[in-house]
């Protein structure tokens, strides 16, 4: 800034002697002329004197300040506004300089808030197109029980789960896409999509995963893919089976002996490669009278307490041993909700959580009076 002081400082001292030898040719000459004329003379110099000061002023000062304070106002009223052009070393030039960093400045901020809006209109389109695939009550299904709990970590979660009956059968699925936003929801509702597609004309897990991947793989990126469980249920025949996509396990509760059998869910990820007919395989899946079938989302296993340690599968299998018992489906995904929930303490979520309790038998009417029963909606207080 000292610079730029001298700058303006060096014109005026430049106009100042400028005025002084004028001042001094006039002095000369009255000294010369010592007549009536001098006056005329003395009166000409300061004239011209104070015309090049002005001419000075206004060309050096008014003309440049005037185009800085044009845009100014144009900025301040909303209107549009351009770039000042300055190569100026002084006080004009700096202004002249701050204004267009200035603008430079409320630009970016624009375009940031643009697409901060077109992001909240896309997450608002994702998240509603997200509600309307994953079903707000469990339904009801000859012959088996089911309640699906789940609970997304924001707006717009990974997880997904969904329902399908036919004639013959019902198909449940639960599924994790890898991160979260438009894009996992988009894959979400074309998944969700393709398998309500393909389970009225195929017959097996096993047809309708291998169909949905080859389907996807188009159209997923490399870094996008999709584990899945897909379970179903013969109404005739009371047979179940399932195929896996690369999910998480699932836990089978065989309540006449009391114990947990953990089993693979097998297969990759769904759109990771363009053909998973030789990586997956259908599972057989017997199961008596009050049996459950566990399935969940990696929120429930990865889920953190305190000191930084993981619930995990074998805490997960202590839960559904110890309640199993003594509950129905709807108590029993409350009560290993609630285990996560008193396990975690204060620890924040990290990732959507899902939990599904099939149980072999169709529900008590004591069980659809519980107020859990009929919502997917996860329960967090657990008073």
């Amino acid at each position: 800034m000292r610079v730029v002081r001298k700058s303006l400082a060096r014109k005026v001292v430049f106009l100042f002697l400028i005025f002084a030898v004028v001042l001094g040719v006039m002095v000369y000459h009255l000294s010369l002329l010592l007549s009536v004329d001098a006056v005329y003379w003395l009166v000409g110099y300061f004239g011209l004197v104070m015309f090049s000061v002005l001419v000075f002023y206004y060309l050096n000062v008014i003309r440049p300040l005037r185009k800085v304070v044009e845009q100014m106002q144009a900025l301040l009223l909303g209107q549009s506004y351009k770039e000042v052009m300055s190569y100026r070393m002084d006080e004009i030039g700096v202004v002249a300089y701050f204004f267009n960093q200035v603008t430079k400045s409320i630009g970016k901020i624009s375009g940031d808030l643009k697409e901060h809006d077109r992001m909240l209109d896309e997450l608002s389109v994702a998240s509603q197109l997200q509600k309307e695939i994953l079903p707000a009550q469990n339904p009801e299904v000859e012959g088996l029980t089911i309640v699906a709990k789940s609970k997304p970590l924001n707006e717009l979660g990974g997880d997904s789960f969904n329902v399908f009956r036919t004639k013959e059968r019902v198909f449940v699925y639960i599924g994790d896409v890898t991160g979260h936003g438009a894009a996992a929801a988009l894959i979400m509702a074309m998944v969700n999509t393709l398998i309500g597609v393909f389970v009225d004309i195929n017959d097996s897990p096993y047809k309708v995963l291998v169909d949905v991947n080859r389907y996807i793989k188009t159209y997923v990126k490399r870094a996008m893919f999709m584990t899945l469980v897909l379970l179903s249920y013969d109404y005739a025949t009371g047979k179940i089976s399932y195929a896996g996509a690369g999910h998480e396990n699932i836990i089978i509760y065989r309540k006449k002996y009391g114990e947990c059998e953990v089993m693979m869910s097998g297969g990759i990820a769904l759109g990771m490669v363009p053909d998973n007919s030789n990586l997956i395989k259908e599972i057989n899946v017997d199961l008596e009278d009050g049996d459950f079938i566990i399935l969940y989302s990696d929120g429930i296993v990865d889920a953190k307490n305190t000191a930084g340690d993981l619930y995990g599968l074998d805490r997960l299998k202590m839960a559904v041993k110890e309640y199993a018992q003594n509950y129905q489906a709807a108590g029993l995904n409350h009560q290993v909700a609630r285990d996560v929930a008193v396990f975690m303490g204060n620890t924040a979520q990290e990732d959507d959580m899902t939990l599904i309790v099939i149980q072999k038998g169709e529900p008590t009417p004591e069980e659809k009076s519980d107020i859990n029963f009929s919502s997917t909606k996860w329960v967090d207080n657990f008073a």
